[in-house]
């Protein structure tokens, strides 16, 4: 592990050669350093990617993915079916600087063909997505995107790439949340964006060299230690969430499930498709709107409620009212988060200890 901020050299010529580009080695850690770049490289070869920069945090992925490539007078589309912080990016803080954004159903094909109609620098998805699993034809929005001369970036967390490949799919661009599955035990912050040897290094690498949303050395070497168990944890994950999901279904007090894996939810057809596993997050509507809801995350002992995801502890969370509460009531109803509706990232305790705590909880509402 490299836990230093900078390098020494062995002559001020060694020193300017390297910042020139002129001889390869490190110069400082915002640019880049050894612990990081083991990171980085084995994220990339866990994608598919060419290359790999790391970030701070998810967020961090997605506005560098994002602001590396963006100008006055560009123009964003985006599915609307994303985290809450990546709405705000869009809403608030793109428009701010001249870059317009257009929200559309990303489910909808046609809805994108016509707000591509009228060209797009880059093009938003997340599949599944967050919290309602929504599931994209990334293949096919791959194409509409570069038929606009757009690029597309897939935020691919719920997926994680054992289950699912987007750059295979033809996307351009993979944006990651280390925080979750690949650390996943809750510990430390980073992300990662991949794509291209050319995108990486011409348009990424300024943008994280100069604005430094950069991982910390120690951060990365967490990382690393968790993408050692990452395929074992996401896959027992998977395993037990489609149990908990069919359990949920019959379950008393819940008016709905969410699961991809599930031949009811809406685009189950297309994930079985795309995606060679369903991911660990279940999301379901509980009686009784907010008032129901809070009633049973109360009642739950093993389960803890948190706003993050991917942990090996199982963690329970209300979007309404933590991380799309910015949304208006008509946003949030547009995008199918009701008042009831709560997500469920599923770890690694025993299913029956899981069903238990759930249903005790949903037998009281």
């Amino acid at each position: 592990m490299f836990l230093t901020s900078g390098y020494g050299y062995d002559s001020p010529e060694q020193a300017e050669a390297r910042f020139k580009g002129t001889e390869d080695g490190y110069i400082y850690s915002r640019y880049g350093n050894p612990t990081v770049s083991m990171y980085e490289d084995r994220m990339a070869a866990l994608e598919g990617g060419e290359n790999c920069w790391a970030t701070s945090s998810g967020m961090a992925a997605i506005s560098g993915a994002l602001l590396c490539q963006l100008k006055s007078g560009d123009r964003v589309v985006a599915a609307r079916a994303l985290f809450g912080s990546s709405l705000y990016v869009l809403n608030e803080i793109l428009p701010r600087f001249g870059i317009a954004v257009t929200l559309v159903d990303g489910t909808d094909l046609d809805q994108l063909r016509e707000a591509l109609a009228g060209g797009a620098t880059t093009v938003l998805v997340e599949s599944p997505s967050n919290p309602t699993l929504e599931i994209l034809d990334i293949a096919e929005i791959a194409k509409l995107s570069h038929n606009a001369g757009a690029t597309l970036i897939v935020d691919n967390v719920f997926a994680t790439p054992f289950f699912q490949r987007p750059i295979e799919l033809g996307a351009d661009i993979v944006v990651y949340s280390a925080t979750k599955y690949v650390d996943g035990q809750g510990r430390v912050l980073g992300g990662a964006i991949i794509g291209t040897e050319e995108f990486c290094t011409d348009v990424v690498q300024p943008y994280i060299r100069n604005t430094g949303p950069s991982l910390s050395p120690f951060n990365a070497w967490v990382l690393l230690k968790g993408m050692e168990t990452m395929e074992l944890r996401i896959r027992a994950q998977t395993e037990a969430a489609a149990k908990v999901a069919d359990f949920l279904a019959n379950a008393p007090g819940v008016d709905r499930v969410l699961y991809p894996g599930r031949a009811d939810h809406p685009q189950h057809a297309l994930a079985a498709s795309q995606m060679t596993g369903f991911g660990a997050i279940v999301s379901f509507d509980i009686s009784g709107g907010k008032e129901g809801a809070f009633q049973v995350l109360n009642r739950l002992q093993l389960i803890s409620v948190s706003n993050n995801l991917g942990d090996t502890k199982s963690l329970i969370t209300h979007p309404e009212t933590t991380t799309h509460h910015r949304l208006t009531r008509e946003e949030r109803a547009a995008l199918g988060i009701g008042s009831g509706l709560v997500r469920l990232s599923v770890g690694l305790e025993h299913i029956e200890d899981l069903t238990e705590d759930l249903g005790a909880a949903l037998g009281k509402v």
